[in-house]
């Protein structure tokens, strides 16, 4: 008897500690008393999701006895916390946000669903998700319709990109609305801004000609970069990971919030480094980001600036068909055809099967900084008519290192 009467109120005690309770109510603005539709609440700690309905009213269950507290999110709203102390609805306001949204300043180089365009959209969560510090490319490979390449076979230092078959000087790359393309090439050598990815808030691709008019870099594709927003509070951040060939990266970074004068500030240092897959092909990189804000009611006004420094072994040239076969007589052959001396040969001849590097001399080496600097501001007049000014300036500088065999003086436009 007294056995059976321990497990009922046991019974009673799970129940009761584990019934459900009933939370409803109706999300409001708080200047106009208007409802709220598409509002998200969830129950803080849980996965559990409600969206208010066209009258600004929610409605579901929690395992989870009160008090509870609700968080609510609308798109141009303040984001709020709600303590709900027992059953019955609720009425919560939000107030509107104070502060301009940074997304205006790329809206005019982003596609969306009205537009007959094939893009897709990668946000943060996703972009840290897939992030292990190598180029942009090896992020976007994932992507339809995108094939990557690394020089080094580690995708960290040059590496390449094509889209729907198109180069990179047919791939239209912005980063926030500026357009970063070389001037003259058109290229776009992803190995002068290191680990820029740990700054981006979200990247958009548009398969084929999307909605920049930059010109001819724009036909094949377009990449849209958009560098970190504001973040409501502050934070600090250390990354660091290793991997295979003695790659190494170490990502800092830091954040002030929004500080009661309406300023922000966000700033991360980046250091990459990795013997790579192919002979020699080494890279040292370095990359910094810092951004400053001022978010008003009304207005943005944002100075950024990112940039870094790469030191990379040179690798470009492939591995020879008759290396990757091991075929003697084939590699006298292609030394013959290339007019390589017999010591170059015999490097062909004794180097890894899938890692052989044409070049030996130790300084072979690409040596380049770069460093971007944009000033961006946004105001908005009225509900239908905002306006933003963008102001950039790059400066880069560099060299190349490279041994020339049996090459001539005068080939130099020099008297010997």
């Amino acid at each position: 008897m007294k056995f059976r009467t321990l497990i009922a109120s046991l019974v009673f005690t799970f129940s009761f500690s584990f019934s459900q309770q009933n939370i409803s109510g109706t999300i409001l603005d708080a200047e106009t008393h208007l409802p709220l539709p598409g509002a998200t609440i969830s129950l803080s700690g849980e996965s559990i999701i409600a969206v208010a309905d066209q009258a600004g009213k929610f409605d579901f269950t929690a395992d989870k006895n009160f008090p509870v507290t609700l968080n609510i999110r609308h798109l141009g709203y303040e984001a709020a916390e709600f303590e709900v102390q027992s059953a019955g609805p609720v009425e919560i306001l939000l107030a509107p946000a104070s502060t301009l949204t940074e997304t205006v300043i790329v809206t005019a180089t982003r596609a969306n669903e009205k537009l007959p365009v094939t893009f897709s959209s990668l946000e943060k969560s996703v972009i840290q998700k897939q992030n292990f510090g190598q180029d942009m490319p090896y992020l976007l490979n994932l992507t339809p319709s995108v094939v990557t390449t690394s020089d080094a076979g580690t995708g960290f230092g040059y590496t390449g990109i094509r889209i729907r078959g198109s180069d990179a000087t047919r791939i239209n790359v912005t980063i926030n609305g500026v357009p970063y393309n070389d001037s003259e090439s058109q290229g776009v050598f992803w190995v002068d801004v290191p680990d820029i990815a740990s700054s981006a808030q979200s990247i958009q691709i548009q398969r084929g000609v999307g909605t920049s008019g930059n010109g001819a870099g724009a036909f094949g594709a377009t990449i849209n970069l958009q560098t970190n927003t504001l973040s409501d509070k502050p934070y600090a951040e250390v990354i660091q990971s290793a991997g295979s060939f003695n790659s190494f990266r170490t990502t800092a970074g830091a954040g002030t919030g929004k500080l009661k004068n309406n300023i922000a500030v966000d700033v991360r240092i980046s250091s990459i480094t990795s013997d790579g897959f192919i002979d020699r092909a080494h890279a040292n990189l370095k990359s910094y980001y810092g951004s400053a804000g001022y978010y008003g009611k009304r207005s943005i006004l944002k100075f950024i600036a990112f940039g870094g420094h790469e030191r990379t072994y040179q690798s470009w040239y492939g591995v020879p068909e008759s290396r990757l076969k091991n075929d003697a007589a084939g590699m006298a052959e292609t030394a013959i055809t290339e007019g390589w001396s017999e010591a170059q040969l015999n490097h062909l001849l004794n180097s890894g099967s899938r890692t052989f590097n044409f070049y030996t001399y130790p300084n072979q080496v690409d040596d380049y900084g770069q460093h971007h600097f944009q000033l961006h501001g946004s105001s908005r007049f009225s509900e239908s008519l905002t306006g933003n000014l963008s102001v950039h300036y790059t400066k880069g500088k560099g060299y190349y290192e490279e041994q020339r065999l049996q090459d001539a003086v005068v080939n130099y436009g020099k008297t010997p």
